[in-house]
């Protein structure tokens, strides 16, 4: 009888000892994160150490799996898999799903754009600001933006006439532009360029200078042409799936929040980093860069400054405040870059 006493309670006990060594394991909150770039890109980079960064401020309750290079997800259909659950977190480009956050459009507008700290700080503001109900249907972590988007191209483009009928892939908003500015638009995600510029499917793309090396379009285009005239952005977007936000307990989504607002920092500053890594490859490379001349420059401003008022005419029709957005936008990337 008393062996028997001995041995339930010497099970009991290893019952409670084993539930206690492994409850933090079924405590853990899992999520799977759709990244756009691939793997050693920088802003892969960052969003691997943003995940790693929960984990640690949160004692390991929340472990966070990024998925790169679009294997999850594709970067066009990021935002809709987080919104019906296929990932839990994502992180894109909003002009991939063009009309899906119009007012936001203002941030792809050329407002002339100097660095992607700049750029990062006017969309954070902007949001801040106009709260737009268009990313309603997920729980936004934060959003950030590209350096200024210049035009690379196979042949060198030296005036505005050079660019007349050339195939050149966009996106979004950003088609707008090429075609005011006398291209041809394709419009293709990221992924899908190297290859259309190698086999000459497009003549050129338009993109900040990061994607000479990050995308190695460098090894596919000869030159570079700078023209703050037609310098615009793209807002990109890290977002979590709304039901799974509101499970969170909110001791998690605070210190969630904390992260996110630190690393909207790191995002900015990376794209003047890899902007510049870019700008070297490419001239180790051999490439052309071309600056326009101010007259130049002028005809590339007159150009697309059309695009202002489409823009605020379209968001009226809308019933969307996008002149407000516009002038504030103005208005605010003036002061930063000031």
């Amino acid at each position: 009888m008393k062996s028997w006493k001995a041995l339930s309670l010497f099970l009991c006990l290893s019952v409670i000892g084993f539930s206690f060594f492994i409850s933090p394991a079924f405590g853990q909150i899992k999520l799977n994160h759709s990244n756009l770039w691939p793997a050693a890109h920088k802003h892969s980079v960052l969003a691997t150490e943003w995940a790693k960064e929960i984990e640690k401020r949160t004692n390991g309750k929340v472990v966070i799996t990024v998925h790169h290079g679009g294997t999850l997800t594709p970067g066009d259909k990021n935002y809709d898999g987080v919104v019906k659950g296929i990932s839990d977190i994502g992180m894109s480009v909003c002009g991939y799903t063009r009309g899906r956050f119009p007012l936001t459009e203002v941030i792809e507008l050329p407002l002339g754009y100097k660095t992607g700290w700049a750029a990062t700080q006017l969309i954070t503001a902007y949001y801040n600001k106009f709260k737009p109900k268009e990313f309603d249907e997920t729980k936004l972590m934060f959003l950030f933006a590209h350096g200024p988007g210049l035009l690379h191209t196979k042949k060198p483009v030296r005036k505005l006439e050079d660019l007349k009928g050339m195939k050149i892939r966009a996106f979004g908003a950003v088609t707008k532009i090429v075609t005011d500015l006398g291209g041809a638009p394709v419009s293709m995600p990221m992924g899908e360029t190297y290859e259309a510029l190698s086999r000459g499917v497009v003549e050129g793309s338009v993109a900040p200078y990061e994607a000479l090396q990050g995308w190695k379009w460098g090894e596919v285009v000869k030159s570079s042409t700078e023209a703050p005239g037609m310098a615009y952005s793209s807002a990109f977007f890290v977002a979590m799936n709304k039901d799974k936000w509101n499970s969170l307990p909110p001791d998690i989504q605070k210190i969630i929040e904390q992260v996110n607002g630190e690393w909207v920092e790191k995002h900015g500053k990376g794209w003047d980093e890899i902007d510049k890594a870019g700008k070297d490859f490419a001239i180790k490379l051999g490439n052309q860069i071309i600056t326009l001349s101010m007259d130049e420059n002028r005809k590339w401003e007159r150009a697309v400054k059309p695009l202002y008022d489409e823009y605020v005419k379209s968001m009226k029709e809308k019933g969307l405040p996008g002149d407000e957005a516009l002038k504030f936008c103005l208005e605010q990337l003036y002061k930063i870059q000031k």
